[in-house]
């Protein structure tokens, strides 16, 4: 299956990363956040992608282009210039489809523009900017399950500040960085049927306030529950602790084998 990828957005609270370069090609390890994300899905057979590139659009064409030549080996003959590839060079065995959608898009509009290279049957949609350790093999079982239009991940992300229980002026529990409690949230990984573009008609829609609240209303969306790693890059003390976790000896979301 196809695996689109949303990554035009501004990443507005990055500014200090983002002012040279799209959210999603900040790096973690060396690697741009996309390639984590796109590693995840060809871990599980999915291996042809369709971006949706946006704000710096430039930056990730360029990326993709140069692929190649920045992981090879490289022959250079002097007398001709001819340049050659090691042939040896272990590459990416993916297709990876850059598609134009605007600066300003939202994210409805983005998926409008992607339509061609998707519509003809069930995708992969998530926002390029989180890394998680979803089993997409599981993740689309549940989807075909269901039979319906749409399917989300949903998480409970780690607390940014400790949790307690007080009863008067007493902590009777202290719970340090605990995950939350209650309450999921939208952690994107979805999983769509080309009846999803039925609920788009404009480059102004949002995915999720035009498109998703509409098909809840009508009972065809449903939630995958996944209450382990999952991590979004929101601000710089994301994009330090995803990179304290990547020196580690086991970051939790990198499922592939080094």
């Amino acid at each position: 299956m196809k695996t689109v990828i949303l990554a035009g957005g501004l990443g507005t609270r990055l500014a200090e990363e983002t002012d040279v370069r799209p959210k999603p090609m900040v790096e973690i390890g060396g690697y741009p956040i996309l390639w984590h994300i796109m590693k995840h899905y060809a871990h599980y057979g999915h291996e042809e992608f369709v971006l949706a590139l946006g704000y710096k659009g430039d930056v990730i064409r360029r990326y993709f282009l140069e692929y190649s030549t920045f992981r090879s080996n490289i022959r250079i003959d002097l007398r001709t210039g001819q340049v050659s590839l090691d042939e040896r060079t272990q590459a990416e065995p993916w297709i990876v489809h850059l598609v134009e959608s605007g600066s300003g898009t939202n994210t409805g509009g983005r998926l409008l523009a992607v339509k061609p290279w998707v519509a003809d049957g069930p995708f992969f949609l998530t926002y390029g900017d989180g890394v998680s350790n979803i089993n997409l093999s599981e993740l689309l079982e549940f989807h075909r399950s269901h039979g319906c239009i749409a399917t989300v991940t949903a998480v409970r992300p780690p607390a940014r500040f400790g949790a307690l229980d007080l009863t008067g002026d007493g902590v009777t529990e202290f719970s340090e960085k605990s995950q939350v409690v209650e309450g999921w949230i939208n952690g994107g990984f979805f999983v769509f049927e080309p009846e999803i573009f039925d609920y788009l008609s404009s480059f102004d829609d949002s995915l999720e306030r035009d498109a998703l609240a509409r098909i809840a209303a009508e009972g065809q969306l449903r939630a995958f529950r996944h209450d382990e790693f999952w991590q979004c890059m929101d601000t710089l003390r994301d994009v330090r602790m995803l990179e304290q976790l990547w020196q580690s000896q086991r970051p939790p979301w990198k499922m592939w084998p080094s």
